[in-house]
């Protein structure tokens, strides 16, 4: 059909109308919550069913109420940490002790701490499976996975991956998938029997390191800070469908399935928003600005907000933004 100039520019006009109303433009800084201690930073997480969010710092680990930034207490002697993780029905808290090969074992309701218990090398992402009841410690340095049951809070088995595991997530039904860093691929175990099933090439990515899974669509959301690329993959086959451009030195990213929005963190200080229209659709809708260094983020499932931590001027922070 051919085009009357009238009609030409009245579709011109839907479509920035359009391009305006891309859920990645509603996303902005809300607040800036500024903390207390040294060091550097990784991970940070809120405790669910709680005001409380956790944030990585050096050799502490700050509690900070997540709505208004004040103070709820620390969690001392947690030297290189990189991660937290949470089991509720124990009232139990767990950081991955990064230099001292320990996970600090801490109670959710006051923050005393129970004791150290000893995993693998430079501990370094953690997360609580509901599925098997335990915990996932993937260690760094001795490129291996620890599994641990927080009953008793005993290593309960250890899986060679072959490689620098970054992070890892569940599919909820007693499978584990871990981003293997320096192989570029993912690594898919069976935590009932321990046992690695598969080795998924990334390729063209490179250098996996935030994760991300979308259980409804049975997809994976792969960050590969090297090659600026969040790859998509078919968390059944290990088949990549899509590939889509991030920014550069990203180290986390997020599905926020309320709005089948996925958000990648990048260092460079920028989040790339990526749009999932069906599980075999996807596509870039903005990049929000953050600050350099804000590199590791943690979405507030309830509230939908994104948190960010970084250093400003010197000044450890963590940015919080959303609608």
């Amino acid at each position: 059909m051919k085009k009357q100039p009238g009609l030409i520019c009245i579709l011109l006009l839907i479509a920035a109308i359009s391009g305006k109303a891309q859920p990645a433009t509603e996303i902005h800084l809300l607040t800036t919550f500024h903390l207390s201690g040294t060091g550097g930073w990784d991970y940070l997480a809120i405790q669910p069913g709680s005001d409380k969010l956790y944030v990585s710092h050096g050799t502490q680990v700050n509690i900070v109420n997540k709505t208004t930034g004040d103070s709820m207490g620390i969690i001392p002697g947690t030297i290189g940490v990189h991660g937290i993780a949470f089991v509720p029905n124990l009232n139990k808290g767990y950081t991955s002790n990064g230099r001292l090969n320990t996970l600090t074992v801490f109670d959710l309701q006051t923050a005393r701490v129970f004791g150290q218990l000893p995993v693998g090398q430079n501990p370094d992402a953690i997360m609580y499976d509901e599925f098997s009841k335990h915990l996932i410690v993937c260690n760094g340095r001795s490129n291996s996975i620890s599994i641990v049951d927080p009953e008793n809070d005993k290593v309960v088995g250890t899986v060679d991956v072959g490689g620098k595991p970054e992070e890892a997530v569940t599919n909820g039904a007693g499978t584990l998938f871990v981003n293997i860093e320096d192989k570029s691929e993912i690594v898919v175990i069976d935590l009932k029997s321990q046992r690695v099933l598969h080795h998924w090439a990334l390729t063209p990515g490179v250098a996996p390191t935030g994760l991300a899974i979308d259980n409804t669509t049975h997809r994976l959301f792969s960050a590969c800070s090297d090659s600026r690329q969040l790859m998509v993959l078919d968390a059944g086959s290990g088949a990549i469908i899509s590939k889509i451009p991030i920014g550069a030195g990203c180290d986390g990213v997020v599905f926020d399935k309320a709005s089948n929005n996925i958000y990648a963190s990048n260092g460079e200080g920028s989040i790339t928003v990526v749009k999932q229209g069906d599980k075999d659709s996807y596509s870039k809708t903005g990049s929000i600005p953050t600050k350099k260094g804000a590199r590791t983020i943690a979405l507030d499932d309830t509230t939908h907000k994104l948190y960010l931590p970084t250093k400003d001027n010197n000044a450890f922070q963590v940015m919080v933004l959303g609608k």
